[in-house]
């Protein structure tokens, strides 16, 4: 008997999943499924650790886009490969790995088809024991990172990588301007630091300023005291402006990301958690010659040229809170509270 047939005979048949019907996250239920055999090109991964982001919010409200009713949630898993279809080849049980968030964006740009192989909104995600996927949407977890750890990157870490280091690389001595302290934003102030670049982050909070401060970042605004921080931001950068903005606030702090950027600057607009109904005023966008760009994760390829910068740079993913399977609910609540930095983490095995 092979390596591969004892792994998957000694299977469990029942997996425990959460599912959410799109009434919020408190109503979330915990239920068993029945778990199958991987097909010819799958691998089964035994689920160790899931990271939540705003996402996952809005899943459980039925709010994003194009979503999928009745399913499991959550894109951000790490575990371990504990069965392997017949045509795998490359991998071996014991393997620590996370999907990719997209399944099938392996490579190049996103598409239609591809965008819809996301996890946790379009397809079943990973909040469950075990999970079946195919093996081209593999990456390895770098050696040094706990499983926990592990679950922060394939959304909060692939898409600082993908704004920071994307189409035009952020390079030594840029100004980078982080909007806020969540799990996309630290992870992105990490990537700008480990460039050489001068990062500017925002927020609410002192003490969470404090938390940015111990990474190395060398200019922080609290925008509650300081209502005019894209003045503030000017002045720090002489009055050029920065290079880069990782914009997660949206409509509500799009007009004075358009001031604070440079000329010919980058805003890479990935989230709008302040909310609001600004529009980005397009003459002002064109007379500043502003390059928006749209994030949507990132693929199979960015997120292994991204493992190979963590790895030499040794970068450790901030987790703020680690909640244990059967408080899901809690995790959800803590994250909505917006009282973390960094990541909040749902621990399973």
């Amino acid at each position: 008997m092979t390596h591969t047939a004892e792994a998957v005979m000694s299977l469990p048949t029942i997996s425990r999943e959460y599912r959410t019907q799109g009434d919020g996250y408190q109503n979330l239920k915990l239920q068993s499924a029945t778990l199958s055999k991987p097909k010819g090109t799958e691998v089964t991964v035994k689920i160790h650790a899931v990271s939540l982001q705003f996402r996952d919010l809005m899943v459980s409200k039925g709010i994003y886009p194009q979503q999928k009713w009745d399913i499991v949630p959550c894109s951000d898993g790490a575990g371990e490969i504990v069965a392997l279809g017949e045509e795998v080849k490359g991998w071996k049980i014991g393997d620590r790995v996370c999907p990719n968030f997209a399944l099938d964006h392996i490579h190049g740009d996103v598409t239609e088809d591809i965008k819809l192989t996301g996890l946790g909104g379009h397809i079943d995600g990973v909040l469950r024991e075990y999970i079946n996927v195919p093996v081209h949407s593999l990456v390895r977890i770098p050696e040094y990172l706990s499983y926990e750890e592990g679950s922060t990157l394939p959304c909060a870490a692939l898409t600082a990588y993908n704004a920071c280091l994307g189409p035009v690389p952020l390079k030594g001595g840029d100004y980078v301007l982080v909007l806020g302290t969540g799990g996309v934003s630290i992870f992105a102030a990490q990537f700008a630091l480990a460039s050489g670049a001068i990062v500017i982050v925002t927020s609410s909070s002192d003490e969470k300023l404090q938390v940015a401060k111990k990474l190395g970042v060398q200019h922080t605004i609290n925008y509650k005291k300081n209502v005019k921080w894209d003045e503030e931001v000017l002045n720090i950068t002489g009055g050029r402006g920065v290079d880069h903005i990782i914009e997660v606030g949206g409509p509500n702090t799009i007009l004075k990301s358009i001031n604070a950027v440079r000329y010919a600057g980058w805003i890479h607009i990935i989230g709008f958690v302040s909310g609001g109904d600004n529009g980005i005023p397009v003459t002002l966008a064109i007379l500043k010659t502003i390059i928006f760009r749209g994030i949507l994760i990132g693929s199979v390829k960015q997120f292994e040229d991204m493992n190979r910068l963590l790895t030499a740079r040794q970068i450790r993913p901030v987790v703020d809170k680690v909640f244990s399977f059967e408080q899901a609910t809690e995790a959800y609540a803590y994250l909505e509270s917006q009282h973390h930095v960094g990541k909040v983490v749902i621990k399973l095995a």
